[in-house]
């Protein structure tokens, strides 16, 4: 008999600045979403075809080919939301020891997805949970949408293992996920024993987490049928400023 998929520990809206200053991260009902965001779920459901559309990422240095994925960079207030000239993506070694120290040139997100009054909502809901916790700013926001895939046999949603963005806060939209088992996510508290697992199934639910205070990872998925996938959209939050090569200086652009 296969085991059943422990339920995330929900949170209720009204606790979700509690929740997160008190354990360092919170799950979110995709209703809590909506309400969070000001944003039907019927209009985040809108988005979900652009999954469809993510190309491969090319820079896996396991050799596989379960990932795609798109990425833009924002910043972001709880009430303003510039889009920036689309950059690479970049992490150092201690962060990420399997593809940090590089930069990854990802694919843009598609302009009708970044120009969706949805897509803008749920970045500046975002924005304003993390400025009520850390005082209202302007956030450096990164956004992936992902597809890990069944193709290889198995497919790794952190390839990385455990790990830290090293940002201050991390959202996971679990977008969808179909003829899956597996991807269950875990969370452990930087400085103790303490931790807890469980696995995302409901569209549009979130996993929000403090960056400086807990470590995250999700465990491979494997087929049940033949193209099995999981969806998901994570957005991270950074003060002062974008994580970047300090090799390089300034982040390079390129022209889209």
């Amino acid at each position: 008999m296969p085991q059943q998929a422990l339920q995330p520990p929900l949170t209720a809206p009204d606790r979700l600045n509690a929740t997160l200053a008190g354990q360092g991260f919170a799950v979110l009902s995709a209703a809590s979403v909506s309400a969070l965001s000001g944003v039907k779920t019927e209009a985040l459901q809108a988005l979900e075809a652009s999954w469809n559309d993510l190309p491969p990422d090319l820079y896996l240095k396991d050799g596989g080919r379960y990932r795609r994925r798109r990425h833009a960079s924002y910043e972001v207030s709880a009430h303003q939301l510039q889009a920036m000239p689309h950059r690479a993506h970049w992490q150092p070694l201690s962060y990420n020891a399997l593809h940090g120290g590089m930069q990854r040139w990802f694919e843009p997100i598609a302009p009708a997805v970044a120009q969706h009054e949805a897509w803008s909502a749920l970045l500046r809901g975002l924005a304003g949970v993390a400025s009520a916790l850390q005082g209202p700013q302007t956030w450096f926001t990164e956004a992936h949408q992902f597809r890990i895939d069944t193709t290889d046999g198995i497919g790794r949603p952190t390839p990385e293992g455990a790990h830290r963005d090293g940002v201050n806060w991390v959202a996971v939209f679990l977008v969808g996920r179909h003829g899956i088992k597996g991807g269950e996510t875990r969370v452990f508290d930087m400085d103790s024993p303490r931790g807890q697992r469980f696995t995302l199934t409901e569209p549009w639910s979130l996993l929000m987490l403090d960056d400086s205070r807990v470590i995250h990872e999700t465990t491979p998925i494997q087929p049940e049928v033949a193209g099995g996938w999981r969806d998901t959209l994570v957005v991270t939050l950074r003060s002062g400023g974008f994580l970047d090569d300090p090799e390089l200086g300034k982040p390079q652009s390129r022209s889209i």
